[in-house]
């Protein structure tokens, strides 16, 4: 059976990854006054995009996620014909419109596949599972990357299907945003109430960086460090004892908004890389997708693993 794996471009992994597992992307469209750019994952036009005036004004952002049209266009024109099983990872509903809208599109996809294929010469059944992810960023990758090892595996889609949902509830992304000046502007943009204004501005004024946390569709802080570098190594540190701990899934996923060189330097980075080879731990690294970059900012980190309920500490 071919099986098939769909993302948004909020899905944070690596391009070669996304390569040689042959992963389609649903693109996420971003507005800066003029300028509009469908985020596909390329690092050289993301850094184009959000230079000059639109770096400047990117906290006002409109982003759009692939319509149920255009999921829908997506699936008849191609991925009826190259598979037989496709599941579609997307980017937590209560983040994202792009779940609701795979979801509204797999109804009429599986309607109208029959002719398609059977004009191509298959006669044979199509099927696609819509998962939420649960997650954001590099917590959306860590269920890909899962998704594309048990397909390797040579895995049936019903345990894939029921393996996948079960880690969704398990996956846990952290974050610390380097610019709260930014954060603030862009959670009063989008309504959110992740950081409070007064947090943000009293974190501002001290240099104290807020370390958040999502799961299951939850997005909060969980704790707050005095400076970038000393957030990035709480991260790090926190992220190497859940390793020792055991991890659900071998997967720890690095996503970072900015030259990858620099997130390779900070502290605690080169401990979690051996703490993970120690223990058979495969480290994913990428540059974070145009559409995380214009919500939390240039130089963000993110990390996310599997991993049963804990505490930030």
């Amino acid at each position: 059976m071919r099986i098939g794996i769909v993302v948004d471009s909020a899905c944070d992994v690596p391009t070669d990854f996304l390569q040689q597992e042959e992963i389609t992307i649903l693109p996420v469209t971003v507005q800066i006054g003029n300028a509009v750019l469908a985020d596909m994952r390329n690092e050289e036009a993301t850094l184009n995009f959000l230079s000059g005036d639109t770096a400047s004004q990117a906290y006002n952002a409109e982003t759009t996620p692939y319509t149920v049209q255009q999921v829908h266009d997506l699936f008849l024109s191609k991925l009826v014909l190259d598979y037989d099983y496709v599941f579609c990872i997307c980017t937590t509903r209560t983040r994202s419109g792009i779940y609701d809208n795979a979801v509204q599109a797999s109804f009429t996809i599986l309607n109208d596949y029959k002719p398609v294929r059977a004009a191509s010469g298959n006669n044979t059944p199509f099927a696609l599972r819509v998962i939420d992810s649960q997650n954001v960023f590099a917590g959306v990758g860590v269920l890909a990357i899962e998704a594309a090892r048990m397909r390797a595996a040579g895995e049936a889609p019903p345990k894939i299907r029921a393996h996948l949902e079960s880690l969704a509830t398990n996956i846990h992304a952290y974050m610390a945003p380097p610019d709260l000046n930014y954060l603030r502007n862009r959670i009063k943009k989008r309504g959110d109430k992740s950081v409070s204004f007064l947090s943000a501005a009293l974190g501002t004024a001290l240099d104290i960086k807020p370390i958040l946390h999502c799961n299951r569709g939850e997005t909060g802080p969980v704790g707050k460090v005095k400076g970038y570098a000393a957030a990035a190594e709480k991260m790090f540190d926190f992220a190497s004892q859940r390793v020792r701990g055991g991890l659900l899934s071998p997967t720890m996923n690095l996503c970072y908004g900015g030259d990858l060189a620099d997130m390779r330097n900070l502290p605690g980075y080169e401990r979690l890389r051996n703490v993970c080879a120690d223990n058979n731990v495969e480290v994913f690294e990428s540059f974070m997708g145009l559409s995380g970059l214009v919500n939390v900012g240039k130089g963000a980190l993110v990390l996310a693993f599997a991993s049963e309920p804990h505490k930030f500490a």
